[in-house]
């Protein structure tokens, strides 16, 4: 099969190419609740980037060539002898994280109760490939009018934005606010999410102007370029009080300082971009009682009712695709800010 291989890291991102195209072999059944997956489509992410800078190594082992690719959907290929819940021909989407088998990955909804520490894309390869090899537990059906081309990205992207509004969402009433920072991939769907969740009065903000127009157009109340007045343009929006709620994609110094300043007293911040410095007085968190949560993907629940969601026209998806063969062009355009919502590669 074809798939692009990641063979060495690049922590300044400054590399011609970062992946190899190139013919590998078929992965094979391993074990009895095995599933072979054709992919339809595989999401392209920020988080891409970061493992090829090599920021996730203190974090888990990663063995070098490796197939990229966390977000994937597509048809079932081939199964195990043990398994049940899915047949050959199958649309599925799969749950980034290996769900430890079918049992596991329903209950409760605790999707890193994995039985072989299956994370495709990070410890194992994924799916920028023809072919993925997958577990039973990390597929669910995709309703029939759905294709994996066009919902790839919600097994990662929609699943964290998901996560972070629902969380959200619990603490939101009537005239409160939340503020999104990054109104990206991530972004324009949680601006949708908690369109449905809740009643809350959502405030953008973004670098970009282009994304700022995605914004409003899914749903956003306010939106402000990402400069150095926007925090006084919010406190003077919310009368002083600031924010209830603060959902960060972004994840720099600035995001953070600014996304905390804004945030009332009492209030949550949901941190789900990375990769800045998290510096404050505890003085000044103990007097502010504010709550400060990341966020990591999200359950097998949570995916399931996303998928809901979009099957009833609540979620849409805006996305931009690419052949597998152009997947660091893909890549390159992502890093360099060329694209609003997902990227999606073909293969």
């Amino acid at each position: 099969m074809k798939a692009a291989l990641l063979y060495q890291f690049d922590e300044t991102l400054n590399a011609p190419d970062w992946l190899s195209y190139e013919e590998v072999p078929d992965p094979v059944i391993e074990e009895p609740t095995d599933v072979i997956v054709r992919i339809g489509g595989a999401g392209v992410c920020g988080t891409d980037l970061k493992l090829i800078k090599g920021l996730w190594c203190d974090h888990m082992r990663i063995e070098l060539p490796m197939i990229l690719g966390h977000e994937n959907a597509g048809w079932v290929e081939e199964t195990g002898r043990a398994v049940e819940s899915v047949q050959v021909g199958d649309p599925v989407i799969l749950h980034p994280t290996g769900a430890g088998g079918l049992e596991a990955s329903k209950a409760a909804g605790n999707h890193r109760s994995r039985k072989r520490g299956l994370f495709p894309g990070f410890n194992r390869n994924g799916g920028f490939a023809e072919y993925m090899l997958a577990e039973e537990g990390m597929l669910l059906k995709l309703p029939s009018h759905l294709s994996p081309m066009d919902t790839a990205p919600l097994a990662d992207a929609g699943l964290t934005a998901y996560n972070a509004a629902r969380r959200a969402a619990k603490h939101l009433t009537p005239g409160h606010y939340t503020l999104v920072i990054g109104a990206g991939g991530l972004g324009h769907l949680c601006i949708q999410i908690l369109g449905a969740l809740s009643s809350t009065e959502i405030i953008v903000v973004d670098k970009s102007k282009a994304a700022l127009d995605l914004a409003r157009s899914v749903g956003a109340h306010y939106t402000f370029i990402a400069d150095e007045h926007y925090t006084e343009k919010i406190l003077s929006l919310t009368g002083g009080k600031g924010v209830e709620t603060v959902i960060d994609f972004v994840g720099t110094d600035t995001s953070v300082n600014k996304g905390l300043f804004v945030a009332r007293r009492g209030g949550y911040y949901y941190l789900v971009g990375y990769g800045g410095r998290l510096t404050l007085s505890t003085l000044e968190l103990v007097l502010s009682e504010k709550t400060i949560v990341g966020v990591l993907g999200g359950t097998f629940s949570d995916l399931k009712e996303l998928l809901t969601m979009v099957d009833r026209g609540l979620v849409a998806l805006t996305t931009r695709e690419y052949s597998l063969s152009n997947a660091n062009k893909a890549l390159r355009d992502l890093k360099d800010g060329r694209n609003y919502g997902r990227t999606v590669l073909i293969p």
